[in-house]
């Protein structure tokens, strides 16, 4: 499926508590293949340097549940720079879409360091369109969003299944390869984050195992949680 010529997928969210985790990630293991990023069973550690405009547009896009929104990020694996991608992350209602283009370590630090002129030369439109944001609407980055990462696949469907543990956000420094870069911990209460993705249908028999417990399907953003987390670190 496409919108605007660009490729549609589903996306569903839920929370669930440790004890569910434990029985879906059995259940899966015997359906479903790992992701071949995992290096351990626990996964692998997402850093997302997400941004936002001086109108809040993200955030509060979010918050009224605005059917058509995107979302700017730069996206980094087990802090490492050797992959650095720039993504724009699209929502139309339960579908999402994604454009991403690579960076190198020294665009990366020119975004940190506030200097965008580069894009203009990338080939990339999400290159253009970040540099056209920045400039319009003083986007910018505001927070880091981070978390492990426990990945399933599935070829029929292009299913991708994902726990999502852990979710810290940054405290201070923006910048993930800082010296002085810090983390607060989302108290999520014992809960966590699964989020199920495919592209034009599901096999029957992996949603039934996804089925089988009880499950919140919620609206759920790591970035308005972080968001929420800096303002309340902010205040004390």
């Amino acid at each position: 499926m496409e919108y605007l010529g660009h490729k549609l997928r589903h996306e569903y969210k839920f929370y669930i508590n440790t004890f569910l985790y434990h029985k879906l990630r059995k259940r899966l293991s015997h359906v479903l293949q790992k992701d071949p990023n995992m290096k351990d069973n626990e996964g692998y550690l997402i850093s997302s340097i997400y941004f936002d405009d001086m109108y809040q547009s993200a955030m509060n896009d979010k918050l009224n549940g605005t059917r058509f929104r995107k979302k700017y990020r730069i996206r980094l694996y087990d802090r490492n720079d050797r992959i650095i991608k720039l993504e724009c992350k699209s929502k139309y209602n339960h579908y999402i879409s994604k454009e991403w283009a690579p960076l190198t370590r020294e665009e990366y630090d020119s975004i940190l360091n506030g200097d965008y002129e580069f894009l203009i030369s990338r080939k990339e439109e999400v290159c253009r369109n970040l540099y056209a944001a920045h400039k319009t609407k003083v986007l910018r980055p505001v927070t880091v969003v981070e978390y492990q990462r426990e990945a399933y696949v599935h070829e029929y469907g292009n299913v991708r299944i994902t726990f999502d543990k852990n979710i810290s956000a940054s405290i201070g420094s923006l910048d993930i390869f800082d010296p002085d870069y810090e983390l607060v911990g989302v108290n999520l209460q014992n809960m966590m984050v699964l989020e199920v993705k495919y592209d034009d249908y599901i096999p029957s028999h992996i949603w039934k195992l996804i089925q089988g417990g009880t499950m919140i399907q919620c609206a759920i953003s790591k970035y308005v949680m972080c968001r929420d987390l800096n303002r309340k670190v902010r205040i004390l």
